[in-house]
């Protein structure tokens, strides 16, 4: 007989935990949105190379992959509410360092500052992903994983409006052409100003956060524990090297993240290359971020009645679809094309990581959960790699041509590459996972 009753994707006895937990997904799409606009700023007022200013997204993704393997270390054996408050603390700290790196005015202090940001990032996804992940029935939980993470976008368009609105609105070197025209003591009191511009948000950020971490502090927070008890870690780590489907969906991570924050950090460049400035080029990102949310709502929903790996494969189809035209239709229409993508990307994140992480116990959850979000180093080196294309001409993006086209419309052939992987993966999903199960289900209900 099959049972009709429908399972609830998050339940009325952990609401109010999985509310303030989703809460953080907002936070680190913040940090995430006011960064990425900061490697045009960085390069401007320090007159950067693209490739140099890439460091800014070096040492904030850097630290993800440093400290998340440690953070899933420490929620072994303490619970997941600790871990989000020295996540919390560390992401304090980070953005209050901005303060004295603005009055040293060392590009180093800033990366450091961003770089110890990212630790406590590390600690929060890799405690909050997989606490919403364990808040319910697993043949919901990719699904409640989407809904918690359709709240970064809300963290995104406000940390973009920040960005635009306090920082690249009000810098004065971008007023300028030219820094080479300007005497020494102009460029110094430019770059002073600009600097401290650059250090307001992050400060106000750090402030915001200690009240968080107070709510946190005096919230009672559920623990789940693993019925099957802790195991050896050296067990844990020899199961998940087995599984194929966890160490492929490492990679796709990877190259996910390294795709998104290609995609959102050049759009700049893109914009440069057509003649469009920083500011305006900011619109049309938070354009991107409204498609982001719209896709995350609609996937969503599609995943009540579509699998996860087919939903993938055809979503990251899609994006290449639309990477092709960011390359080879020039002007505005291939901008349009490079807004367009996403929509397409916003399912991914959470999908693959709930694919990784399916089927896994509570505690092999936890160290499977740092190798996700280690994996968040894509986001370090792909965009450096972007930017070293982009770079090949000159200091400028239309330098030269390659395949007929500008270096930096060339330069997206990285991202298409990783949609294509992410497409393989949730194809190799659906077919040797998702089509089984389905078949074994429907053989159950004949019976």
């Amino acid at each position: 007989m099959r049972n009709t009753e429908k399972t609830p994707v998050v339940s009325k006895k952990v609401l109010v935990p999985f509310i303030l937990v989703t809460s953080l997904f907002a936070l680190w799409g913040f940090a995430n949105a006011v960064t990425d606009p900061m490697v045009q700023a960085f390069k401007k007022v320090l007159e950067l190379s693209n490739s140099q200013a890439a460091w800014v997204q070096m040492a904030f993704y850097g630290g993800y992959f440093c400290m998340a393997l440690p953070a899933a270390m420490f929620m072994r054996k303490y619970s997941y509410k600790v871990g989000i408050l020295i996540g919390l603390a560390l992401y304090a700290t980070g953005a209050l360092l901005f303060y004295p790196a603005a009055q040293t005015e060392s590009f180093i202090f800033f990366c450091i500052g961003l770089y110890i940001l990212t630790f406590g990032l590390a600690f929060l996804e890799t405690a909050a992903n997989p606490y919403i992940l364990a808040m319910g029935a697993k043949e919901t939980a990719t699904q409640r994983l989407n809904l918690a993470q359709a709240f970064n976008p809300v963290g995104l368009i406000a940390g973009l409006i920040v960005a635009q609105q306090l920082v690249l609105k009000n810098l004065q070197s971008d007023d300028i052409a030219d820094f080479n025209t300007l005497d020494e003591a102009s460029k110094i009191a430019i770059k002073t100003a600009d600097l401290m511009v650059i250090r307001d948000p992050y400060v106000a950020l750090g402030l915001v956060l200690v009240g968080i971490f107070v709510i946190f502090l005096i919230s009672k927070m559920p623990q789940s524990n693993d019925e099957n008890g802790m195991p050896d870690i050296k067990d844990t780590f020899s199961v998940l090297a087995g599984n194929k489907k966890y160490v492929l969906g490492v990679l796709a991570q990877i190259l996910y993240v390294g795709a998104q924050i290609m995609c959102w950090t050049y759009i700049y460049q893109y914009a440069e290359g057509i003649g469009m400035d920083s500011v305006t080029a900011g619109y049309y990102q938070m354009g991107a971020f409204g498609l982001f949310i719209m896709g995350r709502a609609i996937g969503t929903y599609l995943l009540s009645f579509m699998s996860s790996g087919r939903l993938l494969m055809l979503f990251s189809i899609s994006a290449m679809v639309l990477i092709v035209a960011t390359i080879f239709i020039k002007g505005m229409v291939g901008l349009y094309s490079l807004v367009g993508v996403s929509f397409f990307m916003s399912l991914m994140f959470p999908t693959i990581y709930g694919i990784a992480l399916k089927g896994l116990s509570e505690e092999q959850s936890k160290v499977a959960s740092a190798g996700l979000v280690m994996a968040i180093v894509g986001g370090a080196l792909m965009p450096k790699l972007q930017g070293m294309i982009i770079d090949a001409g000159g200091s400028g993006v239309t330098d030269i041509t390659i395949l007929g086209t500008s270096e930096v419309n060339f330069s997206f052939i990285l991202p298409f590459l990783c949609f294509v992987y992410i497409a393989w993966y949730g194809f190799r999903v659906f077919k040797r996972y998702e089509l089984r199960a389905h078949s074994t289900t429907e053989s159950r209900n004949e019976s």
